[in-house]
């Protein structure tokens, strides 16, 4: 997703490279800053997230009937794309601010489900698992197409999170992969399939929602989405053998990941906040031995465990 420097989210100007020196909400170093800047995991991770999302009925019922998605999925993936950006790597002041008007727009959301049940999108429940769906999306997408990541850097991953999570009003964010797959377990009873799943799916791989994506990728990337849910998860939703990931798919997926993960865009919100914080606009780019000389060089402590930080 293309990002000029300047954009604008409900009235406040977001610029990711100023004002200098101020922190994002995540340090440089975390497993975030290194997964955010890879446009294949985030368009595959996001997908997946949105799956398990609306596998609960009162999310589903939510976001279909009180957002733009349906009838606009172009916009709502850029402007989705440009908060999630904007909660790793923009200014922490920008951050909360974008943050706090989305949850004032969620605050309005509530309604009932077809089958009667009654939601609210600040649900404490609703949000954890939110939160929860789209750490678990983009490491795993990262994880699988893009570069392998130690359990190490998963958990710390999921850990790092929570910081991103509680600004949207998440409380209780799974630490761990593990703690997650807990949470699942435990909401999984609620999961149904429905036909909204369908027209989402049918909504990705139409390249409608990412029309910046080569064609030949889209059913792909939904193909590859639903490989990141488990096996019981899927079959209960019912996304059955039209949605098996090909050997076509791993080769095109995984070269287009790694293909991206090099690709250095000065103008991009990685290289802007990297420099914001006085370093190369290529600091995400460079080896992790160079990634902790340059951040030792600017006074920040070096992370206690580097042997974490796997090469790109």
């Amino acid at each position: 997703m293309a990002l000029a420097m300047q954009d604008n989210y409900l009235g406040t100007a977001i610029d990711f490279a100023g004002p200098s020196g101020e922190p994002a909400l995540l340090a440089p170093d975390s497993v975030q800053w290194r997964v955010y800047k890879n446009p294949i995991a985030l368009g595959i991770g996001g997908i997946a997230a949105v799956l398990l999302e609306f596998a609960e009925p009162r999310i589903r019922s939510g976001v279909w009937d009180h957002s733009t998605y349906k009838v606009d999925p172009i916009g709502r993936s850029r402007r989705t794309g440009l908060v999630a950006m904007l909660a790793c790597y923009g200014p922490a002041s920008s951050a909360r601010d974008v943050i706090g008007k989305v949850n004032r727009m969620h605050g309005k959301v509530k309604g009932a489900t077809p089958a009667g049940q009654t939601y609210r999108a600040l649900d404490p429940v609703l949000l954890d698992w939110v939160a929860a769906t789209a750490s678990y999306g983009f490491l795993m997408a990262y994880d699988r197409f893009v570069h392998p990541l130690s359990d190490a850097d998963k958990d710390r991953f999921m850990r790092d999170g929570d910081a991103i999570g509680r600004e949207f009003g998440a409380l209780h964010t799974p630490p761990t992969v593990g703690a997650f797959m807990a949470m699942m377990d435990r909401l999984e009873p609620s999961f149904e399939p429905h036909p909204i799943l369908f027209e989402f799916l049918d909504i990705i791989q139409s390249g409608r929602a990412a029309p910046g994506v080569p064609r030949f990728l889209h059913r792909a990337i939904a193909r590859a989405s639903v490989s990141l849910l488990p096996a019981h998860i899927r079959q209960r939703l019912e996304l059955g053998s039209a949605f098996d990931l090909t050997r076509l798919d791993r080769l095109l997926l995984g070269t287009a990941g790694r293909l991206a993960d090099r690709r250095v865009d000065r103008k991009s919100p990685p290289s802007l906040a990297s420099v914001r914080l006085g370093l190369p606009h290529d600091f995400l780019y460079r080896s992790p031995g160079e990634q902790q000389r340059l951040l030792a060089a600017r006074g920040r402590p070096r992370h206690a465990v580097q042997s974490q930080l796997a090469p790109n």
